[in-house]
């Protein structure tokens, strides 16, 4: 596929060769359709009086606009952001946008979301797949598709501008666009009554995007969720809500974490349950099918399946000794600043140990996918980050060709990561292309607990350097941790021989298992070195990623070397950050909007800081230790700098889920391992903060005119370290796990 060119500024316009295409548009689209390989020929489609134009939007002759969007929406607001962005540059009304997903097709990759994704083999897997794999990950949405949606919407802008420039005899670089119509002086005409006609025009070589900043720009405004309305009159279709004709529903049951083998199943008393229809297995799962999903997860307990598992069966003990052996064992240096060693050499250091636990996605849609196979062809309902991927295991695992597959993406009810996994589309392949009938797959809330892809366990030894003036000469940051990176890509990606020869060259080191470890400090000598694990449990990838642990790591050892400097640590963070005004910003305002006092001892306050994806925030929390020694959270408060902000709203919502969602995983949201099985089988079990745990929370937005950065995922690292720097200012001692339980070590 060959290379998009770099976006042109907006003052220079936008050339027609750098336009992504789309079907049924008019000769000047088609003229560059020459460029693209015909595998990647654009594959949009039209409903009755829909005009498509380029690859990314349709104008109906009611006057709605479809803008093709394709991310997956799981609470995002992708569904909405998008579409901003070509309504906009488009001039349309948003009273009348519409969106449906994107079809499968690389001209809608994401190259930024693969790449940081597969942090773990720069150069190799993610060059591999950066031109070719539809994926939401990455917090890459907007990051990724801007510049695409403006030249889609000031394209379409220029078709209708000409069309109503020669009705009206003037100039069409004289017209303009607002709400849905063209405009010149006095004279408007609706887009609907335009389209047909606009889309057979032809485009000139370069496309001015709008300049006029005026109120009609859509773009910075808190427009309305366009997924909103049916979300509340509950019209919404999730996976869970399709229903075929003669379809049946299903629950599994899969065997522990390692070499795990189906040894017998109780079918006779499976039998006995009404409604059951038919029990399928194999080596690593069984599966109960009936007339409704209850019958058929009745029928699991009944067949009382027994699974054997060879090798070594997991604990949480065996899970601390694999992270301390790998600790112990030399690792491999993943990112470097100076010469840390020659900085150490016979000087006296600063250490600690920290630990982060397993932690669980427990989104409320379980893992769930819809299947009928018919006439050779295989469909499926479900809920995917990425639906090619999702594809291609279900083709491989029923044994039926790739293009024979299509892929229905479903609105998603909640992931955090957990939906770029495809094990369960495999399975319902599998049973449909069995029972020669539509079939549901619903895992359980136990299934779902029992076999998810857990966020990692690291342990890291941190050490440190300090100077006489409080200054840090050296940071080292050791961490063990499993190959989650190396991990994630062999599953996703299981079916391609050149990615399966890529991990096998990869050096033992995965960035992504420590992505985010190196400070956004000014540190003369700093070292990250990874020491991979083999824990004998799957991981994946979980909100924000490494982030989440190696940014608790960093600011709760940073907090500790303010202390023994004697320096208060809002002023030793700001000292250290010559180099980023903008993260600096961030911390100096929420320190001012939470009132910070120092963190002094007995305040209870704490406050912490990263820098991800483009973004920057800093948060402050004041907290205690409350009844039963339990961690309460009194007040959260984050400053956020991503850049410009398409939707303002929308962009607080991702924060403040974020800090919640961080403040769960940093008191909660772990699970032991016992037997080879985690502890935790329902939500409670999770010990997660309910409505009345909810602290006030405050989010500062800071005006920006920088390219937008992540925000999805952005909230997430800074709010445990915030949480356990309030707690040591509260207590007078340092909790140093997670999740963080006052009185452990």
């Amino acid at each position: 596929m060959r290379q998009r060119p770099p976006p042109s500024p907006p003052s220079a316009g936008i050339t027609r060769r750098g336009l992504l295409i789309g079907g049924g548009a008019g000769v000047g689209l088609v003229l560059a359709w020459a460029v693209w390989p015909r595998k990647y020929l654009p594959n949009l489609t039209a409903d009755p009086g829909e005009t498509i134009f380029g690859a990314w939007v349709k104008i109906g002759t009611d006057g709605h606009v479809t803008v093709a969007v394709p991310q997956a929406e799981h609470g995002q607001g992708v569904y909405t952001a998008l579409p901003q962005i070509v309504a906009d540059e488009l001039g349309a009304d948003w009273r009348t946008i519409a969106v449906e997903p994107a079809p499968l097709n690389p001209l809608y990759a994401n190259p930024l979301g693969t790449t940081d994704l597969l942090e773990t083999t720069p150069g190799t897997l993610a060059a591999r797949w950066q031109g070719r794999a539809m994926l939401t990950a990455g917090s890459s949405s907007v990051r990724t598709f801007e510049n695409d949606l403006q030249q889609a919407g000031a394209a379409a802008r220029v078709l209708l501008c000409k069309v109503a420039a020669a009705r009206w005899q003037v100039d069409w670089q004289t017209c303009d666009t607002s709400a849905g119509f063209v405009t010149h002086g006095k004279d408007r005409l609706r887009f609907a009554d335009l389209a047909a006609e606009a889309a057979r025009g032809t485009l000139p070589e370069a496309l001015p995007m709008r300049i006029n900043q005026d109120d009609s720009r859509l773009s910075g405004q808190s427009l309305p969720r366009l997924d909103a309305p049916a979300k509340l009159d509950g019209s919404a279709n999730f996976a869970g809500d399709v229903r075929l004709p003669d379809m049946v529903f299903a629950s599994i049951r899969q065997g522990p974490a390692g070499d795990s083998k189906l040894l017998r199943v109780d079918r006779a008393a499976a039998d006995r349950i009404p409604g059951v229809l038919q029990v399928v297995t194999n080596d690593r799962w069984v599966a109960a099918i009936g007339h409704s999903w209850w019958a058929a997860n009745r029928a699991l307990d009944a067949l009382a399946p027994r699974f054997g598992t060879r090798g070594a069966i997991v604990t949480s003990a065996s899970i601390d000794a694999a992270l301390q052996t790998a600790l112990a064992a030399p690792g491999k240096r993943v990112a470097a600043i100076g010469d840390v060693d020659a900085t150490f050499k016979d000087a006296r250091l600063v250490t600690a140990d920290y630990h982060a636990g397993l932690s669980a996605h427990a989104a409320l849609e379980t893992m769930t996918a819809t299947a009928r196979f018919d006439g050779g062809r295989l469909e499926l309902w479900l809920p995917t980050l990425a639906p090619g991927l999702a594809r291609d295991a279900a083709a491989a695992a029923s044994g039926i060709a790739a293009d024979r597959v299509v892929i229905h993406p479903m609105l998603i009810g909640g992931s955090f990561g957990a939906k770029l996994e495809h094990a369960c589309a495999e399975q319902a392949a599998v049973l449909a292309v069995t029972l020669k009938r539509p079939v549901q797959l619903t895992w359980s809330r136990v299934e779902d607990l029992l076999h998810d892809r857990f966020r990692p366990p690291a342990s890291a030894r941190m050490a440190a350097r300090l100077g006489p003036n409080g200054q840090i000469l050296g940071w080292r940051a050791r961490i063990a941790a499993p190959s989650t990176g190396q991990e994630i890509a062999a599953r996703l990606f299981a079916h391609d021989t050149g990615v399966r020869t890529a991990l096998a060259l990869t050096p033992a080191g995965d960035p992504y298992a420590v992505a985010g470890a190196l400070p956004p400090y000014r540190i003369a000598a700093c070292a990250i070195d990874h020491h991979p694990a083999d824990i004998g449990v799957p991981t994946g990838h979980w909100r924000s990623g490494a982030h989440s642990y190696t940014a608790f790591f960093t600011e709760c050892f940073l907090d500790e070397l303010a202390h023994l400097a004697g320096i208060e640590a809002l002023s030793f963070r700001i000292g250290l950050l010559g180099g980023n005004p903008r993260l600096a910003r961030c911390l100096s305002t929420a320190a001012s909007l939470g009132g910070w006092e120092g963190g002094i001892a007995g305040s209870g306050q704490g406050i912490a800081c990263h820098s991800f994806r483009g973004s920057h925030i800093a948060v402050l929390v004041e907290a205690h230790v409350g009844e039963g020694s339990a961690v309460s959270v009194d007040r959260i408060v984050a400053a956020v700098d991503c850049g410009r902000q398409i939707n303002p709203d929308l962009v607080r919502q991702q924060i403040e889920g974020g800090l919640l969602f961080g403040m769960a995983a940093a008191t909660g949201g772990s699970t032991g391992f016992a037997q080879g099985l985690p502890v935790a089988r329902s939500l409670g079990d999770l010990d997660l903060p309910r409505l009345a745990d909810t602290p006030d929370i405050t989010v500062e937005l800071i005006s920006s005119e920088a390219d937008p950065g992540g925000v999805s995922e952005l909230a997430v690292p800074p709010v445990a370290p915030a949480i356990a720097n309030a707690l040591q200012a509260a207590t007078g001692y340092r909790l140093r796990r997670l999740p963080l339980v006052p009185g452990s070590k």
